[in-house]
């Protein structure tokens, strides 16, 4: 899945959920001061910035494919070293990193077997290595709602539910497939206010991730068809999105 969209297309469709959780994230991978950390596909930087806040800029690096994303962590944290990269192929020597993390990620990777043993290798023996992927597998994913919709358009559409790490324990397995030890994995949660169902729709139009492409190649009417679709499954705004993440940390 390519993300070669804006990063501010990005900040608006998956930023408001992605910000939210980069705190718990660290906090559950243990990050803090002292240490080095990667923050493997970064995005616009949502986790990135929380790793820089606890340890440093300077103590922080950054990977991701995506061209613009990695054009606007060097504008927004110009001290943190961010290199266009994928995690299946890191740009990294053994051992570099205390703590490598992937924030909702693992799920996109073309290997994620082979990206989690990158991650593994290029930090030190000992150190963590932490993954989140929200729960698209069950029922708490910050786009399991939109999702409905689209199959009630088309029942055959999966959406993203059976993407890699997207239900329980399945972090899990891929962590102790790569080799990771003292595999741990817990659910995250972040509540996200929306003012109006148009500040929650309108990003889905953006072309952002699977979702995103989903509506892009929609015509007019089934666009709008999906749209009212949606609206008739959110309560009167303003509402709140609950969002689950599945979040794995293991040992290098």
């Amino acid at each position: 899945m390519s993300f070669a969209v804006a990063a501010e297309a990005y900040d608006r469709f998956m930023g408001r959920y992605s910000t939210p959780l980069a705190a718990p994230f660290a906090d559950f991978a243990g990050v803090a001061a002292g240490q080095k950390a990667l923050d493997v596909g970064c995005g616009p930087g949502a986790l990135t910035a929380t790793l820089a806040e606890r340890v440093g800029s300077a103590s922080v690096a950054a990977v991701d494919p995506s061209e613009p994303f990695v054009s606007a962590i060097a504008q927004r944290l110009p001290e943190v070293s961010v290199q266009q990269a994928s995690a299946e192929s890191l740009p990294f020597e053994d051992d570099s990193f205390d703590a490598a993390l992937a924030q909702l990620v693992v799920h996109f990777m073309r290997d994620p077997v082979a990206g989690l043993k990158e991650m593994r290798r290029v930090t030190r023996a000992g150190g963590i290595v932490a993954a989140s992927v929200w729960d698209h597998g069950g029922d708490q994913g910050p786009l399991n709602l939109y999702w409905d919709a689209v199959r009630e358009l088309d029942p055959s559409n999966r959406g993203e539910s059976e993407l890699a790490g997207a239900t329980r324990g399945a972090l899990t397995r891929l962590f102790e497939e790569a080799g990771l030890e003292e595999v741990e994995e817990e659910p995250l949660s972040v509540e996200v206010e929306h003012e109006t169902f148009d500040e929650w729709w309108e990003p889905y139009t953006l072309g952002v991730g699977p979702a995103g492409a989903y509506v892009a190649a929609l015509d007019p009417e089934r666009r709008e068809r999906l749209r009212e679709i949606c609206r008739t499954r959110l309560p009167d705004a303003p509402f709140v999105i609950s969002a689950r993440a599945w979040c794995a940390r293991g040992r290098a």
